[in-house]
C-alpha cells in the first residue's frame, strides 16, 4: 500500500502534524484481499465462552449451543470437496433429506452475531488457511478483484466460509453471491452468515422483481436459521451518546495522540467517492484514532452508503472517534432510517457510537 503524507511547502514533512485520511491513496493488491479474509482485530480473541448469553433472550444461549455443535461436525471432514461424507455423515441407512451446508444467524444490530461468527471460525478444527472469514462487502470486492472462476478456485480448498453482514443492496450481487455460493456448496464448502434478515427475505425494501427474489429464496435453502434475539449491547445499560467535541477539542485531541488522523467531515465523504470501498481498510492502516471536525447529516444515499463501510472498517480494526459537529444519531435522515437500508445505517449509528467512547478521556 503506498499513501501520500503532510508536507510543507518544500515538500518535507510536517513534524507533529496528524495525518489526514483525505491526503491516502491506498492501493491494495488482490493477494491482500485474500490474506485478510480472517476475523478482524476486535474479533481475534472472542470465543463462545466470551459470549456471555442475556438470560432474558433464550435463543442467545441456543445459538451458542448450535453453532458449537455445527462446528464439532466440521471436525468430522476429511477434507474440503467431500460434501456427502465426513460434514454431515449419514447416523442410519435410512435415506436422509440433505442437510443445509450452512448456518444462519438472524437478529438485529448489536446482539453479538460478529462475535459468536467469529467464535465459530475460531473454533472450526481446521486450519485458518483452510477457513475464511469476510463481510458481504468484502467477499464482493473479492470477486471484483480476483473475477468469479479465481474466486470460486480460491475459495473451493476451504473447509468454512463465513460471511457477515450478508446483505443484498442491488439485484447484481444477488445473482454473483447465490452463484458463488452455489459452486461452493457443490465443492463442499461449510457456510456460515449473519445477517439482520431472515435469508427467505434477503432484499425486501429494496426492490421487489420477481426473479431476483426466486434468487433470493435459492440462498435460503443453503441454511439452517439460528435466530439471535436481543438488545443493542453497545448501548444496554450505558450512558447516552457523548456529547460531540468543539473544533477546538477534536484538533487538540489529533495533535496529542501520535497516530491520529484529522479530517474535515464533508471533505472525507467526498474523498471516499474517490476510492473504492476494497480500500477503507487500507485507508486506516495505522491510524490509533480517527478525528473529524465539522460532522454534518449525509446528504444523499449514495454517500451514507461509504460512511458504513468505513464505519463497519474502523469498528473492526477497534479505532476510536472523536467529532465535533451533529451527534452521530442525526447522521442519517428520517427518510433514510425508514427505507430499505435502515438496518445498515443503524448498525453504523449504533458503531460509530460505540468508537466515540472508546477515545481516551480528554481525547
Amino acid at each position: 500500500m503506498s499513501t501520500t503524507s503532510a508536507h510543507d511547502p518544500g515538500g518535507a514533512p510536517i513534524a507533529g502534524a496528524p495525518t489526514a485520511l483525505t491526503a491516502r491513496e491506498p492501493h491494495v493488491p488482490a493477494e491482500r484481499l485474500v490474506a485478510e479474509l480472517v476475523p478482524p482485530p476486535r474479533f481475534g480473541g472472542v470465543r463462545f465462552d466470551t459470549y456471555i448469553p442475556d438470560p432474558g433472550q433464550p435463543s442467545q444461549a441456543a445459538a451458542v449451543k448450535g453453532l458449537a455443535e455445527f462446528a464439532s461436525g466440521l471436525g468430522d471432514a476429511a477434507g474440503a470437496g467431500n460434501a456427502r461424507r465426513g460434514l454431515w455423515p449419514r447416523r442410519s441407512r435410512r435415506p436422509q433429506p440433505p442437510e443445509p451446508r450452512g448456518v444462519y444467524l438472524d437478529g438485529g444490530f448489536g446482539v453479538g452475531k460478529t462475535h459468536l461468527l467469529a467464535s465459530l471460525w475460531h473454533a472450526a478444527p481446521a486450519p485458518a488457511e483452510l477457513k475464511a472469514f469476510g463481510t458481504f462487502v468484502e467477499l464482493t470486492n473479492l470477486v471484483g478483484a480476483l473475477g468469479f472462476q479465481q474466486t470460486v478456485r480460491t475459495l473451493a480448498g476451504h473447509r468454512l466460509l463465513c460471511i457477515d453482514e450478508f446483505e443484498l443492496d442491488d439485484p447484481g450481487d444477488t445473482v454473483l453471491v447465490s452463484s458463488l455460493l452455489g459452486r461452493l456448496v457443490t465443492e463442499g464448502v461449510a457456510l456460515a452468515a449473519t445477517s439482520n434478515t431472515l435469508p427467505g427475505r434477503l432484499g425486501e425494501g429494496r426492490f421487489a422483481a420477481a426473479d431476483f427474489l426466486r434468487e433470493i429464496q435459492g440462498l435460503a435453502a443453503h441454511f439452517r436459521t439460528l435466530r439471535v434475539d436481543g438488545e443493542d449491547y453497545r448501548h444496554r445499560g450505558l450512558p447516552e451518546p457523548p456529547a460531540p467535541r468543539t473544533d477546538e477539542e477534536v484538533t487538540r485531541a489529533a495533535r496529542s495522540r501520535p497516530g491520529a488522523s484529522l479530517d474535515d467531515f464533508t471533505a472525507l465523504l467526498d474523498h471516499l467517492a474517490r476510492i473504492h470501498p476494497s480500500r477503507y481498510g487500507a485507508l486506516c492502516d495505522g491510524v490509533t484514532a480517527v478525528c473529524l471536525t465539522g460532522v454534518t447529516p449525509v446528504p444523499d444515499q449514495t454517500t451514507a452508503l461509504r460512511l458504513v463501510v468505513l464505519a463497519d472498517r474502523l469498528y473492526d480494526r477497534e479505532i476510536p472517534v472523536v467529532a465535533s459537529g451533529v451527534p452521530f444519531d442525526r447522521l442519517f435522515s428520517p427518510e433514510m432510517l425508514a427505507g430499505g437500508y435502515r438496518k445498515k445505517y443503524f448498525r453504523a449509528v449504533s458503531r460509530l457510537t460505540a468508537l466515540t467512547r472508546d477515545a481516551l478521556p480528554g481525547a
